[in-house]
């Protein structure tokens, strides 16, 4: 007789980690590298702060006589402080992917978006904080909102909102970028589109050339909802248009990211 061959045993299929556990391992070490890293969470608050008291005290007098400049310049300064807290997302992606530490994660049961996941939630976790200071400060130099306690949510989930977008945006340079090094400049690109807007100066005072980049261009309907909604001025579409900007750079963010870190992946 024969003796047949005993079947080759097929190796068992990985466990996946059930839930949204992956997610939260990687949001508490995103944070844990935000603590850490004191220089860039300092520095995503000083650098909105000092642009704020340059144009409120160097610069106010000139653009407002009336010396009530700060209440026209927050809402801009609020963007731009979302920004520079988003920039360091796009550095933080860019070192993962190229430190070597995503090929570990690929050995472990997890899912491909949650090193994503992590990195975006605690930068809007650590946005929103230095937003909050930001604001606190405004209202020591003098900024005074006429918001009712409805109008400051809704510029908060605005703001949150924004926050969330540009995030996406810089979590997909990271991704892109070959370098931490090139990240930051990437992202650096970004931060002049306040600029171009009704974030310091009005619309009409521009060139004309001008004047229609910064009407149509993201980020003015977004500061112009933020200024309505904490100072009562006119909104009429602009919240519409924040509102579907911020969902469209949001979508193509995180279409732009998942076929990013899937080619990088591979």
């Amino acid at each position: 007789m024969t003796a047949t061959a005993a079947p080759l045993a097929l190796p068992a299929p990985r466990p996946r980690i059930r839930g949204f556990a992956a997610e939260r391992v990687f949001v508490r070490r995103s944070l844990t590298q935000s603590l850490r890293d004191g220089e860039s969470l300092s520095m995503s608050i000083m650098l909105p702060v000092t642009l704020m008291l340059l144009f409120t005290f160097v610069f106010g007098g000139a653009l407002q006589s009336d010396g009530n400049y700060v209440d026209y310049v927050v809402p801009g300064i609020i963007l731009l402080c979302a920004g520079f807290g988003a920039a360091t997302t796009a550095t933080y992606v860019s070192r993962d992917m190229t430190s070597g530490i995503i090929d570990r994660f690929r050995t472990m049961p997890l899912r491909a978006g949650a090193v994503l996941t992590g990195h975006v939630v605690a930068s809007l976790v650590r946005n929103l904080v230095a937003t909050a200071v930001v604001i606190g400060v405004a209202l020591l130099l003098g900024f005074q909102p006429t918001a009712n306690i409805a109008g400051w949510v809704a510029a908060a989930a605005v703001i949150a909102l924004y926050i969330l977008a540009i995030t996406y945006l810089y979590a997909a340079i990271g991704l892109a970028a070959g370098s931490p090094e090139a990240a930051s400049g990437y992202g650096f690109i970004l931060l002049f589109l306040p600029y171009l807007s009704s974030a310091f100066v009005p619309i009409d005072t521009m060139p004309s050339w001008l004047q229609w980049i910064a009407t149509y261009q993201p980020v003015t309907p977004i500061i112009e909802t933020i200024r309505g909604l904490l100072m009562g001025t006119e909104l009429g579409t602009q919240p519409v248009w924040a509102v579907g900007w911020c969902v469209v750079i949001t979508a193509v963010a995180v279409l732009w990211g998942a076929w990013l870190f899937g080619r990088r992946r591979a």
